[in-house]
């Protein structure tokens, strides 16, 4: 068995470490390397893994992020976890950790990062077979982002016939870097799952395993403070005042079960404020550009 190992790299500092790791650690050593630079590119990692495995040889292809830590026997575990798969299976998921600090409870960012603990098919450490790559086509480039793209790829994998499983291999992945407004930035991800929708159904939530959605209840909040300013200009005060309160109460209480799991430390209570306003017309902006621009997309 031969195997090709694909990084899609945006330059992180964490890359080079990565390839010491493929090159010193224990194991059969891959029959290639590829490291496809997105910088260059500019086409999302999609592209970038497409130009990676179409470029490859090996009769599995081990995509991995340029910002996890491989352990020292990852190459050993990988080959342990493909030896002597049935024709059937498509695919080989790692199991990924995400440390997260002691001595106080996780940030919203760190919880955000921690979730990929437990997501299916997740391209940070995914091994597909060539063929199954090949035979459905690769990755969807309209995905312009790390997000959706990958248990996309799966669903369509597994329509073919061929079956996910998860391997022994444990890979980490850091908490992600963070700014005051990552979760505002996030957000652009609705239009993916726009896309997702168009391409998967209506049930493609339920299809990857996700957890359900809070567009619903953002459009609810953004439709509250919308009506108090429309009513506000048009001089309807009290209606202005009941939609403002409704505005206020939600938005409340979104930043309330944000804060709640959190540190509460005062500047993590300041970020979850002010991005529990901004999050929900932002959120249902990018879902409404999402829906428009692909509203004429079929499977």
């Amino acid at each position: 068995m031969r195997y090709s190992v694909v990084i899609p790299t945006v330059g992180r500092p964490n890359l080079d470490r990565l390839l010491d790791s493929l090159a010193e650690g224990d194991g059969p050593e891959p029959h290639e390397v590829i490291v496809v630079d997105d910088r260059v590119t500019r086409l999302g990692p999609a592209a970038a893994r497409n130009t990676g495995w179409r470029a490859a040889s090996g009769d599995w292809v081990a995509f991995v992020d340029d910002d996890v830590v491989l352990a020292s026997d990852w190459k050993a575990r990988l080959c342990a976890d493909l030896a002597d798969l049935p024709a059937d299976v498509g695919a080989s998921q790692a199991r990924i950790v995400v440390p997260l600090p002691g001595g106080r409870l996780p940030t919203d960012a760190e919880r955000g990062t921690a979730g990929l603990a437990s997501a299916h098919w997740i391209t940070a450490d995914m091994a597909y077979r060539r063929e199954a790559l090949a035979r459905a086509g690769g990755f969807d480039e309209r995905f312009p982002r790390a997000y959706r793209e990958d248990a996309e790829l799966a669903l369509r994998v597994q329509e073919l016939g061929y079956r996910i499983v998860r391997g022994s291999r444990v890979t980490t992945h850091p908490v992600k870097p963070a700014t005051f407004l990552t979760s505002v930035r996030d957000q652009r991800g609705n239009a993916d799952d726009a896309l997702l929708r168009r391409l998967a159904g209506p049930r493609w939530r339920s299809r990857i395993g996700g957890a359900s959605g809070r567009l619903r209840s953002h459009a609810l909040t953004t439709a509250a403070g919308l009506l108090a300013v429309l009513c506000g200009a048009l001089g309807l005060r009290l209606c202005a005042r009941a939609c403002a309160a409704v505005w206020g109460g939600r938005t409340a209480l979104f930043a309330a079960e944000r804060i709640a799991p959190g540190p509460k430390t005062v500047d993590e209570i300041a970020r979850m404020v002010v991005t529990s306003a901004l999050i929900p017309p932002v959120a249902c902006w990018h879902r409404l550009r999402g829906e428009l621009r692909h509203r004429r997309v079929r499977p």
